[in-house]
């Protein structure tokens, strides 16, 4: 029975020990020559792209030659106006990154000793990077299409007599959401929050090429489908895979973000349902590659992401 990818050594290639090891200085090196690779870690102003600066020896910061702004290690990164060090914010990325299921802020703010609100933020920003990073485009080849809902759970009445017909419309909570998934065999995952399943196949005919082939279950409102792509039509009801037609792993992208959410985080705010979506099809894209290079790919990720619009205002409830 061969051996199972994870349990390899080859899958082993990053140590959180040698990473909290590091001093902030190394650290600190470590992420210029990541953000700068271009001048071999010499930092570049991010307002004018000056070369030349001068390091101001009061504070770890740098002075443009050119614009004569101050700037730091990451100014104009989505890690701008940082209060933790360095070294613990590769740390915390390590941390992550090896949460094979994703990783609550509660548990990571136990492991950093810091607030349960910098953490999540912290993990949301890392989620955001790897999100804006990824290969932009639409999707090619052989694709799977698949949703599922997720969210407006409405608790049972204890007595029988009492209970409501929660398929019923009228007796939901109204913040039920659908998570539409395409798969790009041997390639990129795209994920979408809409309000139903159906809307789905706009954004699938938006999103995949012309002459890719779709495969999409027995759900009546992917028939729409065949007017753009050859489809190829699934019956769960009768088998998961037959003659060629299968979406199984649109049904793996679904099994691993419950997983998360039941398992790991418990609970998902609806408006943070497309940043989880979006960090899991990033996990199922990248599953077979070694720990150390996706750690490699999510700090490179945040060391070129712009800073974060949508989290800059957090602390002040903006977020």
């Amino acid at each position: 029975m061969s051996q199972h990818f994870l349990l390899s050594p080859a899958a082993k290639t990053l140590s959180l020990v040698k990473v909290m090891r590091m001093s902030e200085a190394e650290a600190r090196t470590a992420f210029r020559k990541i953000r700068w690779t271009e001048t071999e870690g010499e930092p570049i102003c991010p307002e004018c792209g000056c070369v030349d600066h001068y390091d101001l020896k009061t504070r770890q910061v740098y002075k443009c030659k050119g614009c004569a702004k101050q700037f730091s290690i990451t100014s104009g990164t989505i890690f701008a106006s940082r209060k933790l060090q360095v070294r613990d914010i590769l740390a915390a990325i390590a941390i992550f990154i090896n949460g094979a299921k994703g990783y609550s802020a509660l548990q990571l703010s136990r492991d950093l000793g810091v607030d349960y609100k910098t953490a999540f933020v912290l993990l949301h920003k890392v989620r955001e990077s790897i999100e804006t990073a990824r290969n932009a485009g639409a999707l090619s080849g052989n694709i799977e299409v698949d949703g599922a809902y997720f969210g407006g759970y409405v608790k049972p009445a204890n007595e029988k007599k009492d209970r409501k017909d929660r398929r019923k419309k009228v007796h939901q909570s109204g913040k039920r959401q659908s998570v539409i998934v395409m798969r790009e065999r041997g390639g990129r995952t795209l994920t979408y929050v809409t309000s139903t399943e159906a809307e789905g196949v706009a954004l699938v005919a938006a999103n995949v090429e012309h002459g890719a082939t779709v495969h999409a279950d027995e759900a009546s409102h992917w028939d729409k489908l065949a007017a753009y792509f050859p489809i190829k039509r699934i019956n769960h009801q009768e088998a998961y895979s037959k003659d060629g037609a299968c979406t199984n792993q649109a049904e793996s992208f679904f099994s691993r973000l419950r997983r998360a959410e039941v398992g790991t985080h418990h609970h998902i705010a609806g408006k943070y349902l497309g940043a989880y979506a979006a960090e899991m099809a990033w996990r199922e894209d990248t599953n077979r590659q070694a720990n150390g290079h996706q750690f490699a790919m999510a700090i490179g990720a945040v060391a070129a992401a712009p800073v974060s619009r949508q989290w800059c205002g957090y602390w002040q409830r903006r977020a």
